[in-house]
Order: C-alpha cells, then sequence, then structure tokens
C-alpha cells in the first residue's frame, strides 16, 4: 500500500522538483521512503511513497522490467502473483524484487494493455512504456484504490490523491457546477471530483495517454445477470459457491511479510470475515473495534461476543465527542470530499491506533452491504417493486415496520417520503430508494444555499444525468430493480464514499492498509448471477451471506439486522465538544469564503439551533456536517472559484464501453 505520483510531459518536459513535493505530501501513505525516476528525454516521471507489506528488504518502487524500458509504480496488493511470477519466469522473464508489484510490469509486456485483466486485487497501476512512449494508467475494478489525474500547462499530472496534484502545481479550484450536482444528489459519478479540472480514473478502468492526447477504457463491471439469466438458479449452488469464493478471498489476503488484523464491528460483514479469517491464521487475530459512548450507535457487546467466538483478541477504541471533534479538520483534509457524519473521523481514529498497535494490514467488511443488499433503503427497493406478492395494505404496513426497526438508518439511509421522478420510472422501470435518502437532508439546506447554487441544483436532473453516465443496456435494463438499485450505487457512493471516508483514505492516513475480500472481483462473480430473494429475503439482508457463514458467525451476529456504522448524533447538543467544533467552524471566515452558500442564513440557522423539531434532528446534523466539512477543505486547500482552463478538452478524452 503506497502513494504514487507521475507527469507526462505533453507539450512540456517533466522536471524532479513537481514529483518531489507530489509525493512528500503523501508521505502518510509510504512512511518507509520515496523515490523518484525521470525519463533521460524529460518525457516522463514516476515517483512512489512506500508501505513495506510484501518483500521488506527488496521492494523498492520505481521499478523497471529487465529491459529497462518499462517502468512503474504501484499501489496496493496483487493477490495470487506468486504463480504467475513462476509462469512468467518460465516465459523467460527475469525479476528484480520478490514484491508482487514487479508482476504488473511483466505481465503488460506478456499482454500489452489487457494485463489489467489478469490481476487481482485493490490497486493502482501507472506504467511508462519508454520504447511506446504511452503512460498506462490503471485502478481495480472497484475503485478501492483510489488514482485522480489532471491537464494543466502541457502535462499530465496523475497522483493517488488530490493534494499530492496541488502539491504538484495543480491549481486548487472548486468545480462549482460538480459542488452543486454533489449538494442536489449527495454523490458524483465515480469519475468526478469536487475540484476543477479533477477527474479520477473510473474504477474498472485504463486510462492510455501520449504526448497529443489521452483514452479511458474500461476493462471491467458489475455485469448483474438479467432477470432471464437468473431464472433456475439453485440456492444451494448459489450458497456453496459463494462460500468458496469468499473463503478464497480471505484466505489470500491473509498472505502480508507483516502480522495481519481485522476491523471488527457487531455486524455480519465484519464478523464474517474474522470468522473465516481465524480458521485461515495460524495464531488469534486481534480484531480492532469502535467504542462510542452512546448505546444505540455502540456495538461493543455484539463485537467482544464475536471475537470471542472466533477465538480472536478483542482490542476496544473507546471514541467520544472530544476526540471527534480534535481530529474531524485533520480527517477531512485525508477525505478530501464532504462528510455527513463523523464516522470517517472515527475511522481515521482506529487507524492510527491500529498503527500504534504496531499492525499494517487489516481486513475489512466493505463491500457486501453493495454486493448483497445491505443498507435499509434496498430492503425498501424489494419491498416496493414486489407488490404483485402483497396487497396495498400489507406493503403500507412492511414499509412501516422497515422505519420503525432501522431508527439508526432513517433520515440517512432511509427515506420516510418520496417524490416522483417519471423519467426514470419510465427509463428504468423502478427508481432506486437511495436516490431519495442520499438527498433527504436538500429539505433544511436549500434555503441556505446561495441563489446560484439553488439555481444550478433545481436546473438539472442530475439523478438522471448520473444514470445517464452508465451504460444503461448493458448493466441496467433487464435487471432486477434491487440488481438496478446495488448498481448505481456502487458506481457512485460505493468509490466516493463509502471506499473514502470509510476505507482507503482514512486508513492510509494512519498508514494502515485496508484489504476488501468482498470485493474480490471472484466473489463478485459469483453473486452477480444470484437472485435478488436470495439477497433479501423477506425483511432479512444478506441472506445469503449469513447461510454461507452460519457456522462461522456468533448465533446473535447471525440473527442481527444491519447496523449502519455512524457516529453518534452530538452537533445539536450544546455540552458536546463536536456541537462547539461545528459552530466555530460556521462562524469563521471560511464559510464566507465559499460561493455555494448563503452566510446569513447559515449563521440565522445556527442562532436558532435549539428549535429543531426532533423529527428533523437526524437531516439537520448531516447538513451541518457537510457544511463543516466544505469549511474544513476550504481552510486546508485554499481553493478558488474560478477555473484555470479547458486543455483537457482541447486534448480530447474518449470512454471506450466496449
Amino acid at each position: 500500500m503506497c502513494g504514487l505520483v507521475a507527469i507526462l510531459g505533453m507539450s512540456r518536459p517533466v522536471t524532479r522538483a513537481p514529483l518531489e513535493r507530489g509525493i512528500h505530501s503523501l508521505r502518510h501513505r509510504g512512511p518507509d521512503g520515496q523515490a523518484i525516476w525521470l525519463d533521460p528525454q524529460g518525457l516522463a516521471g514516476l515517483a512512489h511513497a512506500r508501505l513495506s507489506i510484501i518483500d521488506l528488504v527488496g521492494g523498492w518502487q520505481p521499478i523497471a522490467n529487465e529491459s529497462g524500458l518499462i517502468h512503474g509504480i504501484v499501489n496496493g496488493e496483487l493477490y495470487g502473483f506468486e504463480a504467475q511470477r513462476a509462469e512468467l519466469e518460465a516465459r523467460g522473464h527475469r525479476f528484480r524484487t520478490g514484491s508482487d508489484s514487479e508482476v504488473a510490469l511483466h505481465l503488460y509486456e506478456e499482454h500489452g494493455v489487457r494485463f489489467v485483466e489478469h490481476l487481482r486485487g485493490e490497486f493502482a497501476v501507472i506504467l511508462w512504456d519508454q520504447q511506446k512512449r504511452i503512460l498506462v494508467a490503471a485502478r481495480d475494478r472497484c475503485g478501492i484504490k483510489p488514482l485522480h489525474y489532471a491537464i494543466y500547462d502541457g502535462r499530465l499530472f496523475l497522483a493517488s490523491e488530490i493534494k499530492a496534484l496541488f502539491a504538484a502545481g495543480i491549481p486548487a479550484r472548486w468545480d462549482t457546477t460538480r459542488m452543486a450536482q454533489l449538494l442536489g444528489i449527495g454523490v458524483l459519478p465515480d469519475d468526478l471530483t469536487m475540484f476543477h479540472g479533477v477527474r479520477q480514473v473510473p474504477p474498472g478502468h485504463v486510462l492510455l495517454a501520449n504526448t497529443r492526447q489521452h483514452h479511458l477504457l474500461r476493462y471491467w463491471d458489475y455485469d448483474f445477470a438479467t432477470e432471464e439469466e437468473m431464472s433456475g438458479a439453485e440456492e444451494e449452488d448459489c450458497i456453496r459457491n459463494f462460500r468458496t469464493a469468499l473463503e478464497d478471498a480471505v484466505r489470500t489476503r491473509l498472505r502480508a511479510d507483516v502480522p495481519v488484523g481485522c476491523y471488527l464491528s457487531g455486524g455480519v460483514d465484519s464478523g464474517a470475515i474474522l470468522g473465516l479469517a481465524s480458521r485461515f491464521s495460524g495464531r488469534p487475530l486481534r480484531a480492532f473495534t469502535l467504542q462510542f459512548d452512546h448505546d444505540a450507535y455502540d456495538e461493543t457487546s455484539r463485537a467482544e461476543e464475536m471475537a470471542r467466538f472466533a477465538g480472536a483478541d478483542f482490542c476496544p477504541l473507546p471514541m467520544n465527542s472530544r476526540s471527534l471533534a480534535e481530529h474531524f479538520s485533520e480527517a477531512t483534509y485525508h477525505a478530501e470530499t464532504l462528510c455527513i457524519n463523523a464516522h470517517g473521523v472515527a475511522k481515521f481514529l482506529l487507524s492510527r491506533a491500529v498503527r500504534d498497535a504496531g499492525y499494517r494490514v487489516v481486513l475489512t467488511g466493505e463491500g457486501a452491504d453493495e454486493l448483497l443488499g445491505g443498507y435499509a433503503h434496498f430492503k425498501q427497493d424489494v419491498i416496493l417493486h414486489e407488490t404483485s406478492r402483497y396487497d396495498p395494505g400489507k406493503v403500507e404496513a412492511m414499509l412501516q415496520a422497515l422505519v420503525e426497526t432501522n431508527a439508526v438508518s432513517r433520515g440517512l439511509l432511509l427515506a420516510e417520503q418520496r417524490t416522483p421522478m417519471e423519467i426514470l420510472r419510465s427509463l428504468l422501470g423502478a427508481v432506486p430508494s437511495w436516490f431519495f435518502s442520499t438527498t433527504a437532508y436538500l429539505v433544511p439546506l436549500m434555503p441556505l444555499l446561495s441563489a446560484e447554487t439553488r439555481a444550478q441544483i433545481e436546473a438539472v436532473d442530475e439523478h438522471l444525468a448520473l444514470v445517464a453516465s452508465v451504460d444503461i443496456r448493458g448493466q441496467l435494463l433487464g435487471r432486477d430493480p434491487l440488481h438496478q438499485a446495488l448498481y448505481l450505487w456502487a458506481r457512485s457512493a460505493l468509490p466516493n464514499y463509502m471506499l473514502t471516508i470509510l476505507g482507503d483514505r482514512m486508513e492510509m492516513a494512519g498508514s494502515v492498509e485496508g484489504r476488501v475480500p468482498f470485493l474480490d472481483h471472484l466473489v463478485i462473480d459469483a453473486v452477480r448471477r444470484v437472485p435478488a430473494h436470495l439477497k433479501i429475503r423477506g425483511s432479512t439482508e444478506k441472506y445469503l451471506l449469513r447461510e454461507a457463514t452460519r457456522d462461522v458467525l456468533a448465533p446473535t451476529i447471525y440473527r442481527r439486522e444491519k447496523h449502519p456504522f455512524h457516529a453518534p448524533p452530538a452537533v445539536l447538543q450544546p455540552d458536546q465538544a463536536l456541537h462547539r467544533f461545528v459552530q466555530d467552524t460556521l462562524r469563521s471566515s471560511a464559510l464566507l469564503e465559499l460561493p455555494f452558500f448563503d452566510a446569513s442564513r447559515v449563521i440565522d440557522f445556527l442562532d436558532h439551533l435549539g428549535e429543531v423539531p426532533p423529527a428533523q434532528a437526524v437531516l439537520v446534523e448531516a447538513m451541518l456536517m457537510l457544511l463543516t466539512s466544505a469549511c474544513v477543505l476550504q481552510e486546508r486547500f485554499r481553493p478558488a472559484t474560478s477555473g484555470w482552463g479547458g486543455e483537457a478538452s482541447i486534448l480530447g478524452e474518449f470512454l471506450i464501453r466496449a
């Protein structure tokens, strides 16, 4: 797990200084050392910050192939590299290191751009083919590892994090259009950011660039089967295939030259990972858990029960409002996006505690909800779109029961009111319920926005734009409504929020590598043809996972309903440190510098915070978290509002979906 920076000269040569500045800003991702390589002709440069996991002594980067004509840098882990290396060596390839990363260069020699199809794991890879003068940048299938890019001043810049692009010389500018989109629907498509000219290599894509232009090539997508293709799927076969794939993904991710631990909540996802990992590990694993000082949000007792069942060493980390307030700014700086809850700050602190305990690698349970329908809004989809099985009164009763039994999800992950979206309904046959839950905070937010931002939000149907940004015919039409909802979530909220604020950024801020077995593409292969009714059965979410891992789950965990990972509410409570932090931040000059909000209306709202009805408390807290994180980003990055030109559009970008 590392930090990457690369620069390709288009109309200007590449020099060492911007690479040094960029990689220095990523030292948290690679505390074990940084190194730089420059193309002799000044056409390209690569920089790498290393967190040593495999081949602790010899695995330094940038690395080169045996001819010295292909140089590369890799962030992440490539699993199964030992067998690939043996096969490549039999074909005459000579390796310089014992690391997994070097396999990528030799696979590129063998297969060209299609080398990425042979990679398994969480990764971002950048290669410079000196002979062909082509830069190749690939991102893993689900977007676990970040990879950003921008074209500026005659050069293409790439980096693991946006802060490295700014450090290397890209001007920090808000993109007012994208910011309005994010505020309006709560998510961005997987190739966009809030900053002008800064984009992401989308998950499952390769970026190819030379001195004249760059292209994006899609090499993978989720490909949920159509309803017709799923007919005849047998429950026992689905459960057995899923268990086999998940076991292999967990076993594979225990491979490291340093100790491996687990993040553990009180839920099924992390419990299943710990349970399986404990069976394959030769020693008791350490299970790290966050302990909140609020009964409705604390899962410590369940997590401890699961750790005891798995024979793991239980390591809770107490968390309170003061800790969240003290570290909110630093965590948001690392996240580089807006947040709606302090859960990312808690994850930031957990990763630092794990590092201080001597661990560099943890297995996590992210991805199960996205594949198997874990969130309450996915249950809502199933209820709403199986109306043929129930009379209207029964449907209404089921929806009401869903709201009553998901108090923590209510508002943020479960909308109690739905508005018409007839164009989308006519296009897809259904509208995902999460489209409503992610926009619920707009009710209290809209009056606080600037007139320009409100006008932008009202002028464009951003939900329709999000759907239009994906392969509608190839990935949505003919699919079950649950799979439509899962797919659209996986192409937006998963990489841009879940795997950012609750994944890579918070883990790497503490120099910890997170490994995600549920998002192994072979596990996804085992899930994509599983019918919706085996993912959500009645009121039981993730039915497939529960049945496939029942033997490694504590009985109470097996039976437990989904409990979303949220930090306890504190912003509306004057005696809480987080309340004071939000008040101070939103009354600072940073709010005046942001063009998206009406500062006078925000201050007036803060003055009357005690009058917020209890029914709106969750949404108001989410809204204030969002405003506060925007102010923090303004303070830390000092982005301006105006853009810096359109070089990217002049040079041309082409998305190849075939």
